[in-house]
């Protein structure tokens, strides 16, 4: 709504209101349908049905199919930003914050997220998809980066790691990681020769190392928000 003279308020058209409310339904259904059938398996009409319209009505909303799915992978990757950005935040709640774990925290939250939910994580690791939502991809694995080149920063200043460059490691990281989860998180992956515990612990160790944190025993994976939805 909007302010009138007087202080009355203009009422929003119903117009404007059923257009933005069918444009969410369509988002909320293509985000499901690939939850659950990754790029490959949303089809237009799979959309349409869960969004409960006509299949002609999506391109009323959206330019094409792969504006919709730029759209989603936004939605999605912005959830998944979040929930890194949370895991730094409950580091150190003690008040005693490790700096190296600040590093670790997001990335073990990612990996963690990945693993339950396989078909979403395929979809925005490495699922061939339009060259457009390839572009956002590409903008989110830097956004990852720039989240960790600040981390490392901090870590290095704190003499919690050696000097190093910042930018050079976290894109190491970030594609160590994705790599790491592109085969587990496959739909034509092999069965796994341990479980999910493992390979994040394995996948946790590999990143210190890459960072040149100092040695230390067994670490407690956290838990973190594992929940997608």
């Amino acid at each position: 709504m909007s302010a009138l003279p007087g202080g009355a308020a203009e009422a929003v058209p119903l117009r404007a209101v059923d257009v933005a409310s069918t444009r969410d339904r369509l988002l909320a259904a293509a985000r499901s349908v690939v939850e659950e059938h990754g790029y490959g398996g949303a089809s237009v009409a799979a959309i349409s049905v869960a969004a409960g319209v006509a299949n002609g009505t999506l391109y009323r909303h959206f330019g094409s199919k792969a504006e919709l799915f730029v759209e989603v992978f936004r939605d999605v990757c912005g959830r998944e930003v979040d929930a890194m950005r949370a895991a730094v935040e409950q580091v150190g709640q003690d008040g005693r914050p490790d700096p190296v774990e600040r590093v670790l925290a997001p990335l073990d939250v990612f990996a963690r997220r990945a693993l339950q939910n396989r078909t979403l994580a395929w979809a925005l690791l490495a699922e061939p998809v339009d060259a457009l939502v390839d572009e956002v991809r590409l903008e989110y694995r830097r956004t990852y980066r720039d989240l960790l080149v600040g981390l490392l920063a901090d870590a290095v200043d704190a003499g919690a790691l050696p000097p190093q460059d910042a930018g050079l490691t976290a894109a190491a990281l970030v594609g160590a990681v994705g790599e790491a989860l592109v085969g587990p998180v496959s739909p034509r992956a092999e069965p796994a020769s341990g479980t999910d515990d493992s390979l994040l612990s394995g996948l946790r160790d590999v990143c210190r190392r890459a960072t040149g944190a100092p040695p230390r025993g067994p670490d407690r994976l956290p838990q973190g928000d594992g929940d997608r939805r």
